[in-house]
C-alpha cells in the first residue's frame, strides 16, 4: 500500500521528497559507478604509463601498437555483449529518453563501460563524460524500473543519474546541472530541477569523498584579460565559430560516409589513425588533459601548437566518427584550449607584459562548447567551474555568444547531437502535445470510483446506476475463451452523458444503458499512452491495472485527456 501511494505521487508532475530521495539513492549508485569507471581506466594506464595521460613515457613502437591493441579487445567486447548493443554515449541515451523514457539495455551499459574505459586507456580522443552519461542514465533508469515506477519518474531519475554522472566525473555540479537542463532535457520545470540539482550534489559529495576535491583542471592561472584584449577576443571568437562548425560538419560526414562499412574495418581505421599520428604528437593522444597541460604549460612554439591541433581534430574524428566508444565533450574543451593557447602564443608580442596562454585556453574551450552543442549556459557554468574564477564570467560571455552566433546564424551549424542522431535515424523530437502527456503518469490522475460486477440483468444494472455518483464507473466483467484474463466493459447511463444539452425533455429521466469495451493499459503508462490507444476514435476510456490485466486499479476516459489539453486539469 505504501509503494502504491508512492507511486501515484510520482505520476504526477509535482515536486516531492519522495522522489528527492529517490534521486539522491540513483545519483549515489550512478556516482559509485562513475568513480569505479574512473578508477579503472587509471588503473589500466598505471600498467604502463608512469603517470596518467603521459604517453610519451612509452616507446614509440608502444604508442603505435597500443590504440590497435584497444581497438582489437574493443571489438571482442562488441562481439560479446552483441554488435546490435554499440550505439552508445550521448545521442544514443537522448533518443532511449524520447522512446524508453530513458531506459538503456543492460548489454548497452556493459559495452558502455568496459569498450570506453578501453579506448580512453588505450589514447584514443573521447572524452569520459559520454560514458558517464551513458553508465549515469543507465543506472537510475534500472533503479526506476525495478521499482516498477511511473515512466514519467524514470525519465525524470535517468535525467537525475545523468547529472550526478557528470558531477562525479568533473567535481562541477552546477553545470551538471545546468548540461541537463539545456542538453538533456531541453526544458526547465521546478518538480524535475529539484531532484536533478539534489543528485547532482550527491554525485559531487562521492567524488571529493573518495577522489578529493581537485579535479583535472587546477592548472588555471588567475584571468588577466582586460578591456584592451576584448577586441582580440572577438576576433578569436570568430574563429572558434568556423572551427566548431568545421568540426561538427566533417565528424557528422565521417560517421555518414562509414556506416556502410563493417565494425571491424571502421574501428581498425581509426586506431590506425590514431597510431600514425602519435608517431609525430604524442600529446594529442588520451583525453583532452594531456593536450591541455602540454599547450598551457611547456611554453610551445606556435608550429608545434598548430601541428597539436589537427592532428587532436583528425584523431578526435576518426575515433568518433569511426566508432569507438567515448564521449566528444572532452576533445571539444581539448580542441578549444589548444585553439585558445594558438592564439595567445601568437599575439604574445602585441602584450609582452602579460602571460595570455592559460586565459585563451579556458576562452577556448567555453567558445568551443558552446558553439558545437548549441549550449550557452552550461558552457559558461562549466568554465567558471573549471577555474574557480567568477571573472571569467564577462570575458566567457563575450566568446560564447559572438562564437554561437557566427557558428549558428552564419554558417548554419546545429548541436552535434542532434546532427548525430539526424544522421544515424534516431528519434529525439516530441511533438508538445506528446511531451506534455507524457509528464503525468496515468495512477495520479485515474478515476478510482469503480465497481465491478458479474451476472447482474439489465434491469438490476439500471438499479444500480441509479444509485451511483455521477463520476462512477460501472464496469462487468466477460470472459475471453482466448484468454485467461477479463475483458472488461464499461456500462453508463448514455442519457445522463448528453443531459446538459436536453435539460427540458422528459425523454432524460428514462435509462437507457450503453456498454463501451475499456482498453487495458499498465500503470506504469503515461497519460500518452492513454491518448494513442484512444486518439483514433476520440472517445472511449482504458482501464488501469497493477501485477496482472485482471487487478483493475481505475479508470480513464478520453474526455479526461481532452480536458486536461484544454485547461490544464484532468478532474
Amino acid at each position: 500500500m505504501i509503494l502504491f501511494s508512492l507511486k501515484k505521487r510520482l505520476s504526477l508532475p509535482i515536486t516531492s521528497w519522495q522522489l528527492c530521495l529517490l534521486a539522491s539513492i540513483g545519483g549515489a549508485l550512478s556516482a559509485m559507478l562513475i568513480v569505479g569507471f574512473t578508477m579503472a581506466t587509471t588503473a589500466l594506464q598505471e600498467l604502463y604509463l608512469s603517470e596518467k595521460d603521459n604517453y610519451n613515457s612509452i616507446s614509440e613502437l608502444s604508442r603505435f601498437l597500443l590504440p590497435i591493441f584497444g581497438a582489437i579487445v574493443i571489438l571482442l567486447v562488441s562481439w560479446i555483449t552483441g554488435y546490435k548493443y554499440l550505439r552508445t554515449g550521448i545521442p544514443f541515451v537522448l533518443h532511449r529518453l524520447k522512446v524508453a523514457h530513458g531506459v538503456i539495455p543492460l548489454r548497452n551499459t556493459i559495452h558502455q563501460f568496459i569498450g570506453s574505459a578501453i579506448a580512453l586507456a588505450s589514447g584514443f580522443s573521447v572524452g569520459r563524460e559520454g560514458p558517464a552519461i551513458h553508465l549515469g542514465a543507465a543506472f537510475s533508469g534500472y533503479l526506476g524500473s525495478f521499482l516498477k515506477l511511473p515512466h514519467n519518474s524514470i525519465r525524470t531519475l535517468s535525467a537525475c543519474g545523468i547529472a550526478a554522472a557528470i558531477s562525479a566525473s568533473f567535481n562541477t555540479p552546477v553545470a551538471a546541472v545546468i548540461f541537463v537542463m539545456e542538453v538533456i532535457l531541453r526544458e526547465y520545470k521546478v518538480h524535475i530541477f529539484i531532484p536533478i540539482m539534489m543528485a547532482s550534489l550527491v554525485g559531487s559529495m562521492i567524488t571529493t569523498s573518495v577522489l578529493g576535491p581537485a579535479h583535472e583542471f587546477e592548472y588555471f592561472q588567475t584571468i588577466v584579460l582586460e578591456l584592451e584584449h576584448f577586441p582580440v577576443l572577438i576576433l578569436f571568437a570568430i574563429a572558434i565559430g568556423v572551427l566548431s562548425f568545421g568540426f561538427n560538419k566533417y565528424l557528422v560526414a565521417t560517421i555518414k560516409h562509414s556506416e556502410k562499412y563493417h565494425i571491424v574495418s571502421r574501428l581498425m581505421l581509426a586506431a590506425l589513425i590514431t597510431s600514425l599520428l602519435s608517431y609525430v604528437v604524442p600529446q594529442a593522444l588520451g583525453t583532452n588533459f594531456g593536450a591541455i597541460d602540454f599547450s598551457i604549460s611547456d611554453n610551445p612554439s606556435l608550429f608545434f601548437l598548430m601541428g597539436l591541433l589537427i592532428a587532436k581534430l583528425i584523431m578526435t574524428i576518426s575515433a568518433l566518427g569511426l566508432g569507438i566508444p567515448g564521449g566528444a565533450i572532452g576533445p571539444i574543451l581539448g580542441i578549444g584550449a589548444i585553439a585558445g593557447s594558438c592564439t595567445a602564443v601568437f599575439i604574445q608580442s602585441y602584450y609582452p607584459d602579460v602571460y595570455l596562454t592559460s586565459d585563451f585556453a579556458l576562452m577556448g574551450m567555453a567558445g568551443m562548447m558552446a558553439a558545437t552543442l548549441n549550449a550557452p549556459l552550461a558552457a559558461l557554468i562549466t568554465v567558471v567551474e573549471l577555474s574557480n574564477q567568477l571573472e571569467v564570467i564577462m570575458p566567457a560571455m563575450i566568446i560564447i555568444g559572438t562564437s554561437c552566433i557566427v557558428s549558428g546564424q552564419f554558417l548554419g551549424n546545429r548541436s552535434l547531437f542532434v546532427m548525430q542522431l539526424e544522421i544515424q535515424n534516431l528519434i529525439y523530437r516530441k511533438p508538445p502535445l506528446e511531451k506534455s502527456l507524457q509528464r503525468v503518469g496515468v495512477l495520479g490522475v485515474m478515476n478510482e470510483n469503480f465497481e465491478i460486477i458479474n451476472q447482474l440483468s439489465e434491469q438490476q444494472k439500471i438499479e444500480h446506476l441509479s444509485q451511483l455518483e455521477e463520476k462512477h464507473f460501472l464496469l462487468e466483467q466477460v470472459n475471453d475463451d482466448e484468454s485467461t484474463s477479463g475483458v472488461y466493459y464499461s456500462i453508463h447511463n448514455e442519457v445522463t452523458e448528453s443531459s446538459e444539452s436536453h435539460t427540458n425533455n422528459q425523454a432524460d429521466n428514462s435509462i437507457k444503458l450503453t456498454q463501451q469495451l475499456l482498453l487495458p493499459l499498465h500503470a506504469q503508462a503515461t497519460l500518452m499512452e492513454v491518448y494513442s490507444l484512444l486518439e483514433k476514435k476520440r472517445k472511449g476510456a482504458v482501464y488501469i491495472y497493477g501485477d496482472n490485466m485482471d487487478d483493475v486499479l481505475g479508470i480513464i476516459t478520453f474526455a479526461q485527456v481532452r480536458r486536461f489539453l484544454v485547461e490544464g486539469n484532468i478532474n
